[in-house]
């Protein structure tokens, strides 16, 4: 099998898996508070992240790490994983899992909106008409579809999840000036995040709540939303021609998911959910197309 065939292979496993994780935070979210689910997921994608810096032998990379960069690693760990799956789960906990998915998609246009004002980048008109009919298609989920109402189904949820895509370009802003090793990075991300996540379980008046189920769950989530995909997507991204080839098939997963939210967790999927979410993804691949980064 040539290099590019591999390529397609971890790429379209990355897919398939990012695929199933909506559908698998809104089981496990029956057995498991939000907060512990996150505990649990953080702790094992840490502990997978750390066999893998064995495994490739980068472990002196994470024992030369500097104050500075330590330092780095706390804040980016506080907005990912600790505020990001805090915020995302809690949408989870609020809205169907049909309306909690797409919202969480327009992290790329939160980007370009971030990219002007934090980095003073100029936004273009294609940018701009971007924008706009992603902002539509969040509209068109969030109200059912009665955009002339705008009766907002659950405006807290819809809130935040399109706040935890605020807080996810926030992180890629903030990472993607930081030239360290990505595993070495992520690993001390999810080091960090776990402790802020312990504490959070320690000072929210919840009762925990385990179950085979509910830590099945977890784990799940942990390995193939934060951990393993991770390296199977970077695999990908180096071993295709070009980089191209195998990010437009992350616009997939979207899609796929809304398949498994309706065959695993027996949601009905509504027709403004699909047209919103095809106006969120047609708004980003015009984006796309002024170059604006895909996520890694």
């Amino acid at each position: 099998m040539d290099d590019q065939k591999k390529a397609y292979l971890y790429a379209g496993l990355t897919v398939l898996l990012w695929s199933t994780v909506a559908s698998a935070f809104k089981i496990t979210l029956r057995h498991m508070g939000f907060i512990q689910m996150l505990f649990v997921a953080s702790v094992v994608s840490m502990a997978a992240l750390f066999f893998i810096l064995l495994a490739q032998g980068k472990w002196k990379q994470l024992r030369s790490q500097s104050g500075p960069e330590l330092a780095r690693s706390a804040l980016l760990g506080f907005l990912n994983p600790f505020i990001y799956y805090l915020v995302l789960f809690k949408a989870y906990d609020l809205l169907p899992a049909q309306e909690a998915q797409p919202l969480n998609w327009t992290w790329p246009i939160m980007v370009v909106i971030l990219s002007a004002v934090v980095l003073k980048q100029r936004i273009g008109i294609k940018a701009v008409l971007a924008i706009l009919v992603s902002f539509i298609g969040v509209l068109v989920i969030s109200t059912r579809g009665d955009l002339l109402g705008l009766q907002f189904s659950n405006p807290l949820g819809a809130g935040l999840a399109i706040s935890s895509s605020l807080v996810w370009a926030s992180f890629w802003i903030f990472n993607i000036k930081d030239t360290r090793d990505e595993v070495v990075k992520l690993f001390l991300s999810f080091t960090f995040g776990s402790a802020y996540i312990l504490g959070a379980c320690l000072l929210y008046p919840e009762p925990w709540r385990f179950s085979p189920a509910g830590l099945l769950g977890g784990v799940y989530i942990g390995l193939f939303e934060m951990g393993l995909t991770f390296v199977f997507w970077l695999k990908a991204l180096r071993l295709s021609r070009t980089t191209a080839q195998v990010t437009n098939l992350v616009y997939l997963a979207p899609f796929i998911s809304l398949f498994f939210i309706s065959l695993i967790v027996g949601e009905e999927i509504k027709i403004s959910t699909v047209t919103g979410l095809i106006l969120i993804i047609s708004g980003i691949l015009i984006q796309r197309s002024e170059k604006t980064p895909a996520r890694s």
